[in-house]
């Protein structure tokens, strides 16, 4: 906990204004698409592409989903990350307009201080410990779970999940992980959903074309989410 408490206060340092208004400017009362990182994120983006539903929502990466949606010439509006997916696409997408909400702890410091610096457009720090600063908690604890809660926090009209296996398959755009804390890391991200959808009165969907059931989260298809979008 130490070790988190610092890495906020060396992102505070880092970040240099408090862009977190924007987020309630650009989601409240919007339909906001959560693209993790799992095995289904590249058929469920195509579907979304191809339906052109993307075009009318606000698109929100989580870390290196950010380099999938970029495939697509899809610049997502946020990016949640701690610095473990594809460094490239993630500063590509900032320099060109994404929002990028940069999560710190105990074990990416090194990240934070190699990479923060070369970020061109918006920042918004976040932590897992006490806020400090300009740096939040806004709930959560994995990349994917995080970024649900972030959506959740500034009143959207509907949270969709895409590519949110949680199954025991690690998805292509899950970056550098370790493979013995990975599952249990992604049952807990599912577990925190869980609870949220169970709390929030913000509707949540999973589109995500395979992976686990997350309890209290309606499974969507595409045609059904075209029609009340």
């Amino acid at each position: 906990m130490a070790e988190d408490t610092r890495a906020a206060k060396i992102l505070d340092r880092l970040v240099k204004t408090d862009e977190s208004a924007r987020l309630g400017k650009m989601i409240k009362g919007k339909t906001v698409i959560v693209y993790g990182c799992g095995p289904s994120l590249e058929d469920d983006l195509q579907k979304l592409f191809k339906s052109g539903i993307h075009s009318k929502c606000v698109n929100l990466a989580v870390d290196g989903a950010v380099k999938a949606l970029l495939s697509y010439n899809i610049v997502p509006h946020i990016n949640v990350s701690d610095l473990d997916g594809d460094i490239k696409s993630i500063l590509y997408a900032n320099k060109y307009g994404c929002v990028t909400v940069i999560h710190g702890h105990g074990d990416n410091i090194n990240q934070l201080l190699k990479f923060v610096p070369h970020f061109k457009g918006l920042l918004i720090g976040t932590t897992q410990s006490d806020p400090i600063g300009k740096i939040y908690n806004f709930g959560g604890f994995t990349d994917g779970d995080r970024s649900v809660y972030l959506a959740e926090k500034f009143k959207p009209r509907v949270i969709i999940l895409a590519g949110m296996d949680f199954g025991n398959v690690v998805g292509v755009f899950s970056g550098v992980y370790d493979r013995i804390k990975k599952p249990r890391k992604l049952r807990m991200g599912k577990s925190l959903i869980e609870k949220l959808a169970k709390q929030s009165k913000t509707p949540i969907l999973n589109l995500t074309s395979g992976g686990e059931h997350i309890i209290g989260v309606q499974k969507i298809d595409i045609e059904r989410l075209a029609s009340i979008i």
